[in-house]
């Protein structure tokens, strides 16, 4: 369904950098974005995942610098800005979408390491980033995206390490736009429910085959808390980013917009 909307000018000529370069949203950020005219610099630790990437960037007729980028490390995260630099001499747009899952655990017996690394990748690594962009960002009026989650909307057990870090994500989104809001960056979220993806898909096969049933079941059982029936897929998650990113939003800082058919209400 994602596929039969475009978002095409909206970024025309603009340089986006996204984090977490996977092969379900990740990716769709990085094509979605060209589509809309940006061109992408890609940063995972995967180089043969961004490479792919990167062809189908260049496939969409946008330029592509696939940077392999370990974002818990301060020295890769600084060489990733300055390959940026390097290829395209500016930097408008920063969607932080690196994510690593804490232990799903209840809090009560939750081994606290595991919620440090948790925090060092989800939270820790966006601030860094978003840090050590906002110059280049500045000096174009760009915008920086949080990828958040709809764990922001319950409480359910053992995602509570996960619903901390999203938690300090959202808070720390809202801190940097005002703080850099003076100087023309926008900072926003968007927090994705359940997302139609490769991931999803394999979960939900384990699911099926754990209680013997088809895995359309399970799709249709979770499909049914939502309103519009059906979870969203990859590229409606990132049409939304697109929209935070673009001079539609303009005036959006500081917001966290759900996208997820509706499941939860915000």
């Amino acid at each position: 369904m994602a596929a039969e909307t475009t978002s095409g000018g909206l970024l025309a000529d603009r340089v986006i950098v996204v984090s977490g370069v996977g092969p379900g949203l990740g990716r769709s950020l990085a094509v979605r974005c060209a589509e809309a005219g940006a061109d992408i610099v890609l940063a995972a630790r995967n180089e043969r995942r961004l490479a792919k990437v990167a062809a189908e960037v260049e496939e969409a007729g946008r330029r592509a610098l696939a940077v392999p980028t370990d974002i818990t490390d301060e020295a890769a995260s600084v060489r990733l800005l300055e390959k940026a630099h390097e290829a395209f001499g500016r930097v408008d747009g920063l969607v932080n979408n690196a994510f690593a899952v804490p232990p799903l655990i209840d809090l009560a017996e939750v081994d606290l390491d595991g919620v440090r690394a948790g925090f060092e990748t989800n939270v820790l690594s966006a601030l860094r980033l978003t840090r050590l962009f906002a110059p280049a960002l500045a000096a174009h009026h760009g915008s920086v995206v949080m990828i958040n989650s709809a764990v922001l909307r319950h409480s359910r057990r053992t995602f509570g390490a996960y619903k901390m870090a999203k938690a300090a994500l959202l808070a720390m989104a809202q801190s940097l736009a005002t703080e850099l809001g003076p100087s023309g960056v926008r900072v926003n979220t968007i927090a994705p429910g359940y997302i139609w993806a490769p991931n999803l898909k394999w979960y939900f096969e384990q699911l099926a085959k754990e209680r013997g049933v088809p895995a359309q079941q399970i799709y249709d059982e979770m499909a049914e808390t939502t309103d519009l029936r059906r979870l969203p897929e990859p590229d409606e998650i990132a049409d939304a980013v697109v929209f935070m990113l673009s001079p539609l939003a303009r005036a959006v800082t500081g917001q966290c917009l759900d996208v997820n058919s509706g499941e939860w209400h915000h």
